[in-house]
């Protein structure tokens, strides 16, 4: 099974959410799963708006042919 998400992004979603330096460390165990249901909820928030976005651009690019 592939990665879903890279290591440089979950470090980011962690420091946004306010626990990253829990993990600057590399260990994640002491996130709680409170936490690691925050930055699932954020992560799927944040792919949501990007495919939102790029379908907005295309839709726009579609309209101008």
């Amino acid at each position: 099974m592939g990665k879903v998400m890279s290591e440089e992004a979950k470090y980011k979603l962690a420091h946004d959410l306010g626990f990253g330096e829990k993990v600057e460390d590399g260990d994640w165990s002491d996130v709680t799963t409170g936490e690691v249901g925050s930055m699932v909820r954020e992560a799927i928030k944040r792919g949501e708006q990007a495919i939102t976005e790029e379908a907005m651009e295309n839709g726009k690019l579609h309209q101008q042919y």
